[in-house]
């Protein structure tokens, strides 16, 4: 329990909750993780772009490979 949350009598034990600053303290808990999951949110999104990005450059090499590559040759033994 958060010391916050609690007044204490004399003797340092606790009197009483504060149960209206229960819900103030749920609500800022609430919203720094909901910012922590929009920022993941972005991180992945802005991942997912550059993997699209890795993707199409390494299909445009291996396009270039392919065309380069010389097409394979019959042998014969004619003698």
């Amino acid at each position: 329990m958060s010391p916050d949350l609690v007044i204490r009598d004399d003797d340092g034990k606790v009197n009483t909750v504060r149960y209206e600053a229960v819900n103030a303290m749920l609500l800022n808990e609430f919203l720094k993780e909901r910012r922590k999951v929009q920022i993941l949110g972005e991180t992945v999104a802005q991942q997912q772009k550059q993997i699209e990005t890795l993707t199409a450059g390494l299909q445009k090499v291996s396009n270039q490979i392919h065309l380069i590559k010389p097409a394979p040759q019959l042998v014969t033994n004619d003698e």
